[in-house]
């Protein structure tokens, strides 16, 4: 016997079944079908009686369909059910009576206020579930106690203003809470979760790190909140803690030596922090200061760094950079310095760099001693600086570069300057087309005096060409930022 598939239905061999354009559910699905999708439609409910016969089910999407209500135990004849869908509908509540087997459910983006402990009653496989961007205002940890098994659970875009209880999910792994307005955490909150490793808290109105976070934790993220310190007191337990962001926070201290020996990648830009953070975890790889009031840099900041990879510190007030601060950074590949105090680019940088941005300082000139040691730079960034010239030996001291910036500076279109855009040009690198379009300059406005100069230059030119043109190398990986 072949099956008939409905009107506007697609049908295939994998017992799957997608429907378009409807304004109810279907008719004449066969009772075989494991995967039915009605996402994008015009349902506006769910009836037992319309699903009640498809008993294979394992996977059910009706989202985007417009779905106001769920009749209570319209799904429980489902005992295969796996996975389901409501996302983006118009429900005011979790559907009641959901089938025990269901080990995902998605009811985000919803106007659901509250939660009630007896939904979730019997969902003893649910492993993951999406409750974000609805209107949920308070979250009692009890009406979640029963999920023994839920690994994930997406809470974000709510407006969750109060917490209570202990959150007591031992299985839960991940747990996101961003963009609510929680002011903090009961102390016991996180105590017994103590299988999760991710963490996101981001565009709250926490005032301090929560306490008591579980020792499991990997990521953590609290951007866009109020805090002003990191303190070792609240987190001195995280020792497994790999990547941190406080970003846009209130931030004006970081506890020298802040416990976390395996953090990778420390995220801190947008706050008031008018000294870098030192001594931090020797494992770092990224750290990221942006936005900050920090003035100076110096060895003693930088010297237990010596993984560090990627250091961003633009728009800052930085007028010193002591020199060799970065001589124990051997691995570091990118410096972004733009929009600071700098009157120099910074001496003794280490051979490693692929990528330095220098826009925005003051710098106005640039000095042999301060590129010897760059033989790997491959983009420089000195835009909008207050340079006029730049020395032909430069070019020498680079033989990777394949990039530079120059625009924005009151260069002297001299000789000199006409012949670094010619090495430039000859070696493919990449440089504003508009460096020194016109003609060299020349006293006066006769025609001698233009020809006169244009000869010298040529004269210049024969003098200082390289014998052996500098032959690009391979080219390496490097942080494309803004530049």
């Amino acid at each position: 016997m072949v099956n008939v598939c409905p009107k506007k239905c697609v049908c295939d061999s994998a017992k799957s079944v997608q429907c378009f354009r409807l304004q109810s559910f279907p008719t004449g699905i066969t009772k075989d079908v494991r995967k039915l999708n009605l996402g994008y439609n015009h349902i506006k409910q769910l009836k037992g009686r319309d699903i009640s016969g498809l008993t294979e089910l394992e996977e059910v999407i009706i989202s985007s369909c417009g779905v106001e209500v769920v009749e209570a135990n319209a799904l429980r004849a489902q005992g295969l059910l796996r996975s389901l869908d409501l996302q983006k509908n118009k429900l005011h509540q979790i559907p009641r009576g959901l089938p025990p087997s269901l080990e995902t459910l998605n009811v985000g983006h919803n106007r659901i206020t509250g939660l009630q402990e007896s939904v979730f009653e019997g969902l003893k496989k649910l492993r993951l579930l999406d409750l974000q961007n609805n209107q949920i205002t308070n979250l009692r940890s009890n009406t979640l106690s029963t999920l023994e098994k839920l690994e994930c659970l997406y809470l974000d875009g709510n407006q969750i203003e109060t917490v209570q209880g202990a959150l007591r999910l031992p299985q839960l792994n991940l747990l996101s809470l961003g963009n609510n307005k929680i002011p903090c955490f009961p102390s016991s909150f996180f105590t017994p979760l103590q299988s999760l490793t991710t963490l996101r808290l981001p565009g709250n109105l926490l005032s301090r790190v929560p306490l008591d976070l579980p020792h499991a934790l990997s990521y953590l993220n609290l951007d866009r909140n109020q805090i002003r310190a990191l303190r070792n007191r609240e987190m001195g337990q995280l020792r497994n803690l790999t990547s941190l962001s406080a970003s846009y926070n209130r931030l004006v201290s970081v506890d020298g030596g802040l416990r976390l020996p395996n953090l990778t990648v420390l995220e801190l830009p947008g706050n008031h922090l008018r000294v870098l953070p030192s001594r931090l975890s020797p494992k770092l790889e990224r750290l990221d200061c942006r936005q900050n009031s920090i003035q100076e840099v110096t060895f003693q900041h930088l010297s237990g760094m010596k993984q560090l990879k990627h250091l961003f510190l633009e728009n800052n007030t930085i007028w010193n950079f002591e020199a060799n601060a970065l001589r124990n950074s051997v691995h570091i590949t990118n410096l972004a310095l733009e929009q600071n105090l700098l009157s120099s680019i910074p001496d003794g940088l280490p051979e490693s760099l692929i990528r330095l941005d220098l826009k925005g300082n003051r710098i106005e000139a640039v000095q042999e001693q301060e590129l010897r040691s760059l033989k790997r730079l491959q983009v420089l960034n000195l835009r909008r600086n207050k340079l006029t010239s730049l020395p032909q030996i430069t070019l020498d001291l680079l033989p990777r570069l394949r990039t530079v910036y120059l625009d924005g500076n009151p260069w002297n279109c001299s000789c000199e300057l006409l012949g670094v855009k010619r090495t430039l040009l000859a070696r493919r690198v990449e440089i504003p087309k508009e460096l020194c379009n016109e003609h060299v300059s020349a006293p006066g406005d006769s025609w001698r005096a233009y020809l006169m100069a244009q000869d010298r230059c040529e004269e210049y030119f024969m003098e200082t060409a390289p014998e052996d043109q500098v032959e690009q190398t391979d080219t390496e990986e490097y942080y494309d930022y803004d530049s």
